[in-house]
């Protein structure tokens, strides 16, 4: 969609990004969604032409983002606030941001997110997601437990951690990217909490030294009609700063919790906390999928062995076969060889060719 442009077609959606050429698969989706009513502008244009005769019947707008733009977010920010300005659904497109630019470009408004590349559906999915109205937020409580948020409207990223085999370290990587990221973004006023989702042999209290106590049973017995109060209560403190649901006292079959109950806490814990990490069994549940749904990014954790490498294909193969958004998991490689060891380099790099993954 050119300025001063005329089309028959009423244009209700646009892509915005710096270069939409970098976004083919968005192309190809906006023309499967809308046909011909919609265009193309750039950062620098879009906010002119919502406020213009162009932009009167625009509903939509998917701003597409990569790492190029992650050195300067002012012109994606005016873009936002425009759209938002005029009553314009956003659907964010990131390629590749990293966690802190994606939480800040999610913050500034935008109403949904749809990785890139597109998982199939994706784009439908999001535009169906913001035709719809907005759910009531839960109210504050009256009082909150330490390193509870203090908002109920925060709009978290949610970033699960998933470990491909026993003993890869996928607890450890969960909770000290937890902790560091509440100690970095403290002064920004953000808050962060870390689930623990084993409820069988789920280790995040003993890591940090929390007490679990009979509080969280009673929050996932119910946790389908479970509140913020229930959440909070059920939820301890590692200093005061990172909140913390553990794992239940006894061991708990991992279907105790039902995949409503899932998606309930899930929801509690983005409304009220900027980052939500998630400490994921390593069994696959009836609940995987809606947590796989939920995720910004979804953290694999591996080392390099014949078990991570094959579990990683079960894992991959069992993604691909169920139409699962495979492209939001992003794997790690926990225990790396060392800066010196060329043949441990040469055997990451064999290894991801043969998995296809980075």
């Amino acid at each position: 969609m050119s300025e001063g442009s005329e089309n028959q077609a009423t244009v209700v959606a646009c892509a915005i990004a710096r270069n939409i050429d970098d976004f083919d698969l968005l192309i190809e989706d906006m023309e499967a969604e809308f046909g011909e009513g919609w265009g193309a502008l750039t950062f620098q244009t879009a906010p002119g032409v919502f406020t213009g005769d162009l932009g009167k019947d625009l509903k939509y707008v998917m701003v597409a983002v990569d790492k190029t733009d992650e050195e300067d977010l002012s012109p994606v920010a005016g873009v936002i606030r425009a759209a938002r300005e005029a009553g314009i659904k956003v659907v964010l497109v990131p390629h590749d941001l990293n966690t802190i630019a994606l939480h800040q470009l999610m913050r500034m408004g935008s109403d949904d997110f749809a990785p890139y590349p597109l998982p199939e559906g994706a784009l439908h999915d999001a535009i169906e997601r913001v035709s719809q109205e907005p759910e009531p937020m839960p109210q504050p409580a009256p009082t909150m437990a330490a390193g509870a948020a203090e908002s109920a409207d925060r709009n978290g990223v949610i970033l699960p951690v998933y470990g491909l085999s026993g003993g890869v370290g996928a607890t450890t990587f969960a909770t000290n990217m937890a902790w560091e990221l509440q100690k970095s973004l403290e002064k920004e006023g953000k808050k962060v909490c870390i689930l623990d989702f084993d409820f069988q042999y789920g280790a995040v209290s003993t890591y940090l030294d929390v007490p679990r106590t009979e509080s969280v049973f009673e929050f996932l017995s119910d946790a389908a009609n479970a509140d913020r109060d229930a959440m909070v209560s059920a939820m301890e403190s590692y200093r005061d700063k990172l909140a913390v649901l553990p794992a239940p006292n006894d061991a708990l079959p991992l279907e105790f919790v039902e995949p409503e109950g899932i998606r309930q806490i899930i929801t509690l814990a983005a409304a009220n906390y900027d980052f939500v990490i998630i400490d994921v069994p390593q069994a696959l549940t009836s609940w995987s999928e809606i947590v796989l749904e939920a995720a910004h990014i979804y953290f694999a954790v591996l080392e390099l062995d014949m078990r991570s490498a094959q579990n990683a294909l079960r894992f991959l193969r069992t993604l691909k076969a169920e139409d699962l958004p495979f492209e939001k998991v992003q794997f790690i490689l926990n225990r790396a060889p060392k800066f010196t060891d060329l043949s441990g380099k040469s055997r990451v790099k064999r290894m991801a060719e043969s998995l296809e993954i980075e």
